[in-house]
């Protein structure tokens, strides 16, 4: 089995997918509150006010708390001459080598959350799939996608 790739994605992604977190348990916290409401005014079952409740209390620790922590360590890449190397996952590792001569086109891309910590993300396109290295440094994204583009016309000049 081969080696672990050694780069890391940037420490703020921590920042980033928990404000993400938050986005997403305020709406589930909502939807509590809505079923509170209906429980208060028009007598809707308890259980499933509780259960909402419940849902919304784990949820809001696994998306806060433990899932951009477990993320951010899972997650590595490496850029060789002849193939990208991706792995992830937390509870599923999935390793992904790219070869440089299937690259079509790298991009970044960066919306308002990443934008706030100041990170981007680096997507490879092949004629099958694409493929995504999240929460970059800018700079880091920028060199990278660069790096990669070179890399795959030295490739197809090769051929």
């Amino acid at each position: 089995m081969r080696e672990t790739p050694k780069s890391r994605i940037a420490l703020d992604a921590i920042k980033a997918w928990k404000l993400i977190g938050i986005l997403i348990a305020a709406a589930l916290w909502l939807v509590s509150i809505i079923g509170m409401i209906l429980y208060y005014f028009w007598g809707f079952p308890i259980w499933i006010v509780a259960s909402i409740g419940a849902i919304s209390a784990i949820c809001t620790y696994l998306f806060i708390f433990l899932v951009p922590k477990l993320r951010w360590k899972k997650w590595r890449y490496e850029i060789l001459e002849q193939e990208i190397y991706i792995q992830h996952g937390i509870l599923i590792t999935t390793r992904t080598l790219v070869p440089m001569i299937r690259v079509q086109h790298v991009d970044t891309k960066q919306g308002p959350i990443l934008k706030k910590y100041r990170l981007a993300s680096v997507t490879i396109s092949t004629a099958a799939s694409t493929h995504e290295i999240p929460a970059l440094l800018e700079e880091d994204a920028s060199d990278l996608r660069d790096r990669i583009s070179a890399l795959a016309r030295v490739d197809e000049d090769d051929v």
